[in-house]
């Protein structure tokens, strides 16, 4: 049996109105079609609360049928609601203040601001503002999917140089947090699309001469097998999404 179209969505983090502006770009849904988030739907922009409402109302909105992946973020807030990590609240380029700021129902900070420090006592103090069943819903998530277009994953595959596992059969750390070259240079089998690394931070080797004069290194990232659709959406970039097996990009840019 044929499957219909599926639609990945990368990272997110916090930008509604770039989420608005990709889903109000695709077309028509129909039951036969998949929607996949994967993942890293807060921190670092000024809506982390309205990303994450608005992404777990989505599937009574549309005939499609709706898959949500854990992001690696989504994976450390459910780490600090048991034991809160300075070493990921604290680093202002986390953003985890931005969600901070954002449940607590206070307006986004600047890019460079820090967060004030009469904050500091309650932002540590998750359970006071972080609502329990958001962070249920986080703990939910899985880490991967597959239809015959594609395997998703937040950040990449369990393996080395040449091998790699499916996500059945590897570790789940790497599916959340990886960013190892080989991965990125050397993949090849079913294809693979991913998030977490911005595509400016992906390799360029495998385009030719002339490409690379007219590519423009913001735009959805695609080697062989793989497609990287972190385009830095919520620190500066725009929110891309891809429609398989088309290959047809949808952009929250203009």
């Amino acid at each position: 049996m044929t499957s219909g179209r599926t639609f990945a969505i990368g990272d997110i983090h916090g930008d509604l109105d770039a989420l608005e502006r990709v889903l109000a770009k695709l077309p028509p849904l129909t039951a036969d079609d998949t929607v996949v988030f994967l993942g890293d739907f807060v921190d670092r922009g000024g809506n982390s609360a309205g990303v994450v409402a608005r992404v777990r109302a989505y599937p009574e909105t549309v005939a499609a049928r709706v898959i949500t992946l854990r992001g690696n973020h989504e994976d450390m807030w459910v780490e600090c609601w048991k034991n809160p990590n300075p070493a990921f609240l604290l680093p202002r380029k986390n953003g985890c203040v931005d969600t901070y700021r954002s449940f607590a129902g206070l307006g986004p900070l600047g890019a460079d601001e820090a967060l004030p420090h009469e904050e500091l006592a309650k932002f540590f103090e998750i359970r006071s503002w972080m609502p329990q069943h958001v962070i249920e819903w986080m703990d939910s998530l899985p880490t991967w999917y597959e239809d015959e277009h594609a395997i998703y994953v937040h950040a990449g595959l369990d393996g080395e140089g040449t091998r790699w596992k499916h996500p059945r059969d590897g570790r789940k750390r790497p599916l959340l947090w990886m960013r190892e070259p080989d991965f990125f240079q050397k993949y090849t089998g079913k294809r693979v699309v991913f998030g977490h690394t911005t595509v400016t931070e992906l390799p360029s080797d495998h385009l030719g001469r002339l490409r690379k004069i007219f590519d423009d290194p913001c735009d959805v990232w695609t080697r062989n097998d793989l497609v990287g659709l972190d385009t830095g959406c919520g620190r500066g970039g725009f929110l891309s999404a891809i429609e398989l097996p088309k290959m047809k990009v949808y952009e929250s840019r203009e």
